[in-house]
């Protein structure tokens, strides 16, 4: 296995994992049962037939989680406890052939683009949510479709994906902050339209 899959695979199932833990899961096993890829180290667990059917069972729950505004912004919070470490796994497990200070640089890096990827998700949904709550469940079909397409795209053309990746995690790092301030100044909006509201009309 070389240094571009396994880096790339690390990255990539770390990353996507904060998107959607599950849908990454299933692909990878998947792939890896059918025989269309060959998954580095540890990784290649994933494609015993159990690990599958969990994966697309927990995936059926967050997919119909995700559809509702006040269950979907409940899950990604319980979710920061389970993708970010789920992340941080996956990145050590591709590793696992290599020395200990490689693995424990991996499982700290894919904690680190797990909770990124987690974060600017569960930001933008609560934007998203906010501002228009019916929008959501589009946003989600869409993020589980990035989660397949790009665990497809990680596993076949590796260093197109790592490309893309280092773009996402600029936009990322540019995009979640205008999203933060934004929230931040809707309640204000909020109290300022309804005192608005309230405030009666002069008589001429």
């Amino acid at each position: 296995m070389d240094w571009l899959t396994t880096l790339t695979t690390a990255l990539g199932s770390a990353w996507l994992s904060g998107i959607n833990l599950y849908a990454t899961v299933a692909t990878l096993g998947l792939l890896q049962r059918l025989g269309l890829a060959r998954l580095p180290g540890d990784l290649t667990v994933l494609s015993h037939g159990w690990i599958i059917a969990l994966a697309v069972g927990l995936y059926v729950i967050e997919f119909v989680a995700d559809k509702i505004p006040v269950v979907d912004s409940v899950w990604d919070a319980v979710h920061t406890f389970v993708r970010v470490p789920a992340g941080a796994i996956l990145a050590a497990s591709a590793f696992a052939d290599f020395d200990p200070p490689v693995r424990v640089a991996a499982l700290l890096v894919g904690g680190g683009l797990a909770l990124g990827s987690h974060g600017g998700k569960a930001v933008t949904r609560v934007a998203v949510n906010t501002a228009a709550p019916g929008a959501g469940a589009v946003v989600s079909v869409a993020e589980d479709a990035v989660a397949v397409g790009s665990t497809a795209l990680m596993t076949f053309f590796p260093l197109v994906f790592l490309g893309l990746l280092v773009l996402l995690l600029i936009g990322t790092a540019w995009l979640v902050p205008r999203i933060v301030r934004t929230l931040r100044r809707i309640p204000a909006l909020l109290r300022g339209a309804s005192r608005d509201a309230s405030t009666p009309s002069p008589r001429r």
